[in-house]
């Protein structure tokens, strides 16, 4: 749908119980996306941009979607799987879904289990909701405005989480892209001195520092923003940031939907600022 007119102002104690109800709504596409990963013909096929694209993309789409017109008739949806709406529309859009069914095709092709099913309520221009669901590890990190992130792996009771700086004594951990390395952010974490680097993949690198498994995730690769969103949600709630070189927040609904190159960190992370400033220059940052 994409009227906007009858879009009504969401309390967050609203938001939490969407939450919820999104998580499980993740499940249901994370299944789906297991039935063709234990198949073993994907479907694949390639867009118009050389990317991947597979049936387990196109299943979970689908169950998001119908999941999401039930569960929110009210709020437009933009997936990757159809993104083809103008900004002329979309512009218009106070709040809106941004969805990834399947955030690391890669990581799938690789059948690594390091990929995710995002969603996010976007208001404004921020997620102020955002789930990620990694299928193949079981593991759901979630966030709703103004009532914190959380984790929860299997059966397991959820847990909330925070970001964490990185004690000056320390090495910093950095997590960093399994299927995408480029020679600047080699450089970058040469710059940064004593760390020690985490590989991982999709949108699992976010919430790695939102769960403070890490304390830097360093993008100077692109990215789009539905690759983005549902985690921003949780690094937000967990006290973390997501923003371009500049230090300003990523924002979302932009009339090109690519993302700038992009850190996160612990908001509370000022040494890390201030080294990566120091830096940008002979970072070409």
């Amino acid at each position: 749908m994409n009227s906007t007119t009858r879009q009504s102002p969401l309390s967050d104690e609203d938001l939490a119980s969407l939450r919820q109800e999104v998580e499980l709504l993740a499940r249901t596409a994370g299944a789906a996306i297991m039935e063709i990963y234990r198949r073993e013909d994907f479907g694949e096929t390639s867009k118009a941009d050389n990317s991947p694209l597979t049936l387990a993309d196109l299943a979970s789409h689908d169950a998001i979607v119908a999941g999401l017109r039930k569960l929110a008739p009210h709020y437009p949806i933009l997936s990757e799987e159809a993104a083809d709406i103008p900004y002329a529309e979309r512009s218009q859009w106070p709040s809106f879904w941004l969805v990834d069914p399947l955030d690391g095709t890669k990581e799938f092709l690789k059948r690594n289990g390091e990929f995710t099913v995002n969603i996010a309520l976007v208001k404004n221009g921020v997620p102020v909701l955002g789930v990620v669901y990694a299928p193949v590890l079981d593991v759901c990190y979630s966030a709703a405005r103004g009532t914190g992130a959380f984790v929860q792996r299997g059966n397991a009771a959820a847990q909330a989480i925070r970001a964490e700086a990185h004690a000056a004594e320390s090495a910093i951990k950095v997590v960093a892209s399994r299927s995408h390395s480029d020679a600047r952010t080699a450089a970058l974490l040469q710059k940064l001195g004593n760390h020690e680097c985490i590989s991982m993949g999709s949108s699992l690198k976010l919430c790695l520092v939102a769960e403070a498994a890490a304390h830097f995730y360093p993008r100077l690769g692109p990215t789009m923003e539905w690759d983005t969103a549902a985690a921003h949600a949780v690094v937000i709630e967990a006290g973390g940031m997501v923003c371009d070189i500049a230090e300003q927040a990523l924002r979302y609904n932009k009339e090109d939907m690519h993302n700038p190159e992009f850190l996160v960190l612990a908001s509370s992370n000022t040494a890390l600022l201030r080294l990566l400033n120091g830096h940008q220059h002979s970072l070409n940052l």
